[in-house]
């Protein structure tokens, strides 16, 4: 789980930093949690202040697509565990 966590994660910064250079940013605290395992829940919380240099960024746009790209990168991993097990 939390590999799956830090792959989230790491998704998510990795997403918000490719759209918006690190100095434009004053705030970014993702947190990512997993409970249970059959089903699992996930949940990806991001927080994000830009500077005001970037008001007429759209951060909300921004935070939806970082957040698809973590549930992604956390289905990936799923998948390649699911093969190497299968193996």
């Amino acid at each position: 789980m939390e590999e799956l966590c830090s792959a989230a994660e790491e998704a998510v910064r990795e997403h918000v930093l490719s759209k918006v250079p690190s100095k434009r940013i004053e705030t970014l605290n993702v947190s990512v949690e997993a409970e249970g395992t059959k089903p699992m829940t996930l949940a990806i919380d991001v927080d994000i202040a830009l500077s005001q240099l970037m008001k007429d960024f759209d951060v909300q746009k921004l935070i939806r697509e970082a957040v698809k790209d973590g549930f992604a990168a956390v289905e990936k991993h799923l998948r390649e565990l699911a093969c190497h097990s299968a193996k």
